[in-house]
């Protein structure tokens, strides 16, 4: 007995300590002076970092970012993008081509810890550092390097003379200490995915031919010295002499800096009312004046209806930029290609902008969870757009009555064709990069959506905002949003996040047979698909009566209270483990025009063909 009670007592010991921790995150502030080659397409770098372990564990490395280093023939995205079966257009081969001049590197000349060197290692897009002191939990210490990098030619977000004839985006740009958090390490190799970053505050300054316009992250601090409409207005601009002018910009609680210059930028700036100063900076000519000249007073309109809908945006001021190879996100900043139509440029500007709820504030971990960040990405941004329809501000396009049909179809389809992989997996091993993008983009979309239809309109309203105010400036995973979706609406809803991320199983529902019972009606329904959900069925009588029913889940613990015809008529539960569920109407057969599944389209259905009964 004694032998038990201590086995007892050393088995209890460990436990204590295996306990996870309340959730840390570690904090970075950044100071960089830049002094930029615009003839060599290089730079010379200083970084002063000052890093604040906030864990309980002591660390005796770090490792840094140098994403540059992936523009070169034999990289790890090379190989990837010349060796997957459906390569990104954008980059195929083309990185296998680059000469000696039109390559990236970003090159560590010396790196000091608390003022000693340390010794250091490139390994691809990767630098390890191994620490001479470890750092202690619970402190900070201060990180001086001095580095020269070249920009790569543009190809992928980041590069020189784009497409387009932009002279430098410069994204990815700088040595990145790379996040430790409550999962350790998140050196992750740069092949062309997604991205995770450290909270701080970025100081930057850059010197750069006088000629040049920059806009990016950040507050710039010297406009009325640099100028280019950045002055106040009615302030005269003396501008010194030098051949160089130095941008100085500081962005506060960000977890990335980017940047772009050009000097053919024409500078446009819109002050919202209750909001942002928003600024815009493209190259004016017949394929841009008019559309970007129409692009500030729509985005005035579509700001106070992302900030009612999905919390207040934060920042002082944000930037729209011509530049990289599409568009892709940054804080404060997005840089998207700029020779579109009106409803494309409207339409890839509100999407970037919407990373700033869901990336740049809301700061998953993109390269595990990419469909947190793309998919409420596009969630937010098809209820945008179509806001924007409604208010007749995109020439020539409609408002539908649900934005998300196209795909809650494009994700079934998907879902058929043998190629769909778990959310789960992360975003730089999906064996497809058309697989990636249904994952990321269209299924987390549909993950939200569903989300509405299961807890009902007024649940899932709150609990997005609850959401993005209580999760902002922090770094959720998808049990912390899982766990606001319930409290929001006092369901249990493990199950859904347990099917929807971990597995590919699909949403089939049928309706099997409709009988006479008497002076009613049963009604026999066939889950066909793997994935439960609960059911709105909605019941048409001739005389144009419409009842809506609704069978919840078992495991959901309760059901939700509100549905598009008012009042929901509430059935008993269905178990996930029952393959029929049969129910009887309060009304004679012959008076029953039409039974519909699942009629205003809430569920992803494999197969909808089998959802109507009619007579």
């Amino acid at each position: 007995m004694k032998q038990i009670s201590l086995l007892l007592s050393l088995l209890s010991f460990p436990i204590l300590l295996l306990a996870q921790p309340d959730r840390w995150q570690q904090r970075a502030e950044y100071k960089m002076e830049i002094d930029f080659n615009v003839k060599k397409h290089r730079y010379k770098g200083k970084q002063t970092l000052v890093y604040f372990n906030n864990s309980p564990e002591a660390l005796d490395k770090v490792f840094y970012h140098l994403y540059f280093n992936a523009f070169q023939p034999g990289s790890m995205m090379d190989v990837r993008s010349t060796t997957i079966a459906d390569p990104d257009r954008r980059v195929a081969s083309r990185i296998s081509k680059l000469e000696k001049d039109e390559i990236g590197y970003q090159e560590v000349k010396s790196l000091r810890h608390n003022g000693k060197a340390v010794s250091f290692k490139t390994v691809g897009t990767i630098l390890e550092v191994s620490l001479n002191e470890a750092i202690p939990a619970n402190s900070k210490a201060t990180f001086e390097m001095e580095w020269e990098a070249q920009v790569p030619l543009q190809i992928r977000r980041s590069g020189r003379d784009n497409k387009e004839g932009i002279d430098y985006s410069m994204t990815q740009w700088y040595p990145k200490m790379c996040e430790y958090d409550y999962q350790g390490w998140h050196a992750n190799p740069y092949v062309g995915r997604e991205f995770h970053g450290i909270w701080g505050d970025f100081d930057v300054r850059i010197a750069i031919d006088r000629d040049y316009i920059i806009g990016g992250t950040g507050v710039l601090q010297n406009a009325n010295e640099i100028g280019y409409g950045y002055e106040e207005k009615g302030t005269k601009v003396k501008r010194p002499k030098s051949k160089k002018l130095t941008w100085h910009f500081i962005g506060e609680n960000v977890h990335d800096f980017a940047w772009a210059a050009d000097p053919d930028y024409t500078h446009r700036k819109l002050q919202l009312k209750d909001g942002p100063l928003l600024h815009f900076l493209y190259q004016k000519n017949e394929k841009t004046e008019e559309v970007w000249e129409r692009l500030p007073s729509i985005m005035e309109t579509a700001f106070p209806f992302m900030n009612s809908k999905f919390g207040v945006y934060p920042y002082p001021q944000y930037t729209v930029i011509q530049g990289g190879d599409g568009g892709m996100e940054y804080p404060m900043a997005t840089l998207i290609t700029g020779h579109r139509n009106l409803s494309s440029l409207v339409g890839v500007t509100v999407h970037e902008l919407f990373h700033s709820w869901y990336q740049m504030i809301l700061g998953t971990n993109e390269s595990l969870y990419p469909w947190m960040d793309e998919g409420f990405t596009s969630y937010g941004s098809n209820e945008t757009m179509n806001y924007l329809k409604s208010k007749g501000l995109i020439p020539g396009a409609t408002p539908t009555e649900n934005p998300h049909l196209n795909s809650l179809r494009g994700y079934a389809n998907f879902a058929q064709s043998g190629s769909e992989e778990p959310l789960s997996t992360h975003a730089d091993h999906f064996s497809l990069n058309s697989a990636y993008s249904v994952a990321s983009y269209v299924k987390g979309e549909v993950f939200l959506y569903q989300l509405s239809y299961i807890l009902g309109k007024e649940a899932f309203d709150q609990g997005v905002l609850d959401y993005f105010n209580t999760w902002k400036f922090k770094h959720p995973n998808p049990n912390d949003f899982i766990r606001i979706m319930e409290k929001a609406s006092g369901l249990e809803l493990d199950w859904y996040k347990e099917y929807m991320v971990n597995t590919t199983h699909t949403i089939d529902y049928a309706i099997e047979s409709i009988k006479e019972a008497g002076s009613k009606t049963e009604v026999t329904l066939r889950k066909v698909g793997k994935m439960p959900m609960p059911i709105d069925i909605l019941v048409t009588e001739a005389g144009g009566k419409k009842t809506m029913y609704n069978i919840p889940l078992r495991m959901m613990r309760g059901e939700k209270t509100d549905g598009t015809l008012g009042k929901l008529e509430v059935l008993e539960d269905w178990p996930w483990t029952h393959p029929e569920y049969k129910f009887e109407l309060p009304i004679e057969m012959e008076k029953i025009v039409k039974i519909e599944i699942d009629p205003n389209h809430g569920m992803a259905e494999t197969d909808i063909d089998n959802n109507v009964y009619e007579q």
